[in-house]
């Protein structure tokens, strides 16, 4: 489709997902310039473009001003729309002119309807106001990387490049950008003058002793719907049978399942539920700064850490606005915001103003940290017979 022949851009409708519940609905709104406090300035009211960030290379003055010309960028993500907010705002004051059009998805949602988007196109690319997704930012690392490995990326050099890890990238296309644990959240109260568990072996053993008074009360994601939930079992797999011995446990004490961290660390702080499995630990450690009678457990067998994924779509309509986008994603000013964002994300970058950095938390955890790494390895966890076979266990063992 050429740009002449383009419908004019109409906002998506709110995304509801199986994140979302009612009361969180709002979360899943489209976030334009409006939404934040005003609309884009029209390039005719500008004195002068947006210089470079300090550093960059002299001819980042040219993808300013193709981003200005483009004039919004479109973002789908599975990051909540109010973590997002304040680098969404930031971003939009430091290029005034560039609209940011945030899809706040479910992770398997956002995979499933960019997949129907690109195929709809029928080889052709989006005009430049299209309903069609510039960056992706996923916590299904996986289902990224599969998406990055089937040719649905461009090869961009971030000058951001430099202060993140070599695990961080791959092949200038996918891009880590938080450093996120996953850990046993559990409530105070239901724990009172006991040992909380400290390792996976340690939470099974606890498990069944408390079998009949806490049966229905312990979550943990559901794998067939949450595309984060299903990374972090099968990385469990990978280290090990003792998963499956938990696993079995869990499914014995009735385990519920869901599809969102929020509403699972919501539950927990409420009284209503016990505890949670393989939760991400940024969501429960900004409920617990706000007063919630929870703690956090990062496992001393190991702790897996993940990475939100993103990378810029190879029909991208409007390119060089995504290149400003994944750059400030992947700045010191970007990450600093996520770090002090409502979920306080860990930064994946050590050069940052905050105690939420990648550092910090190595230097508490030590060698007990796993993170896991963005590239091929995380192909096997999307072949078809792999999955099917893995399923097909999880489910028997969720039958306890």
């Amino acid at each position: 489709m050429s740009p002449r022949s383009s419908p004019p851009f109409q906002p998506s409708p709110p995304c509801l997902t199986d994140r979302a519940s009612p009361a969180s609905g709002q979360r899943r709104r489209l976030l334009g310039a409006a939404l934040l406090g005003g609309a884009a300035w029209p390039l005719h009211a500008q004195s002068r473009p947006p210089a470079a960030p300090p550093g960059y290379p002299s001819g980042y003055d040219a993808t300013i001003a193709g981003a200005l010309r483009e004039g919004m960028v479109t973002v789908y993500a599975s990051t909540d729309l109010e973590v997002a907010r304040p680098l969404i705002a930031a971003f939009e004051a430091r290029y005034p002119g560039i609209r940011v059009h945030y899809q706040d998805l479910n992770t398997v949602e956002l995979n499933q309807r960019f997949l129907a988007e690109t195929a709809a196109l029928s080889g052709q690319s989006p005009g430049p106001r299209a309903i069609y997704a510039d960056v992706l930012w996923s916590t299904a690392m996986d289902l990224q990387i599969k998406l990055v490995n089937d040719g649905h990326a461009q090869r961009y050099a971030s000058p951001e490049r430099a202060g993140l890890p070599g695990w961080a990238v791959w092949r200038d296309e996918a891009w880590g950008t938080t450093f996120e644990p996953a850990v046993i959240v559990y409530n105070r109260h239901h724990l009172a003058g006991m040992r909380p568990p400290r390792s996976r072996s340690g939470l099974a053993r606890l498990l069944q002793e408390h079998a009949p008074r806490w049966h229905g009360k312990v979550v943990t994601y559901d794998v067939e719907r949450s595309g984060v939930g299903y990374l972090l079992a099968q990385q469990d797999a990978r280290m090990g049978s003792e998963f499956w011995y938990l696993a079995q446990a869990l499914g014995r004490a009735g385990v519920q399942l869901s599809a969102s961290t929020a509403e699972m660390i919501e539950r927990i702080a409420s009284g209503e539920l016990v505890m949670g499995y393989n939760l991400l630990g940024s969501y429960a450690l900004s409920l617990m700064q706000r007063g919630a009678a929870i703690d956090v457990i990062a496992p001393s067998d190991y702790t897996l850490v993940m990475s939100r994924v993103a990378f810029i779509a190879r029909r991208a309509p409007r390119p060089n606005a995504a290149r400003l986008w994944l750059d400030y994603l992947l700045s010191r000013e970007g990450q600093a915001l996520l770090a002090k964002s409502t979920s306080q994300l860990y930064t994946i970058r050590t050069d940052t103003d905050s105690v939420h950095t990648a550092a910090a938390l190595s230097e508490r955890l030590g060698y007990a940290l796993k993170p896991i790494s963005v590239g091929p390895g995380l192909l096997a966890a999307q072949d078809a017979m792999r999955k099917r076979a893995f399923l097909a266990r999880w489910r028997e063992a969720m039958r306890g």
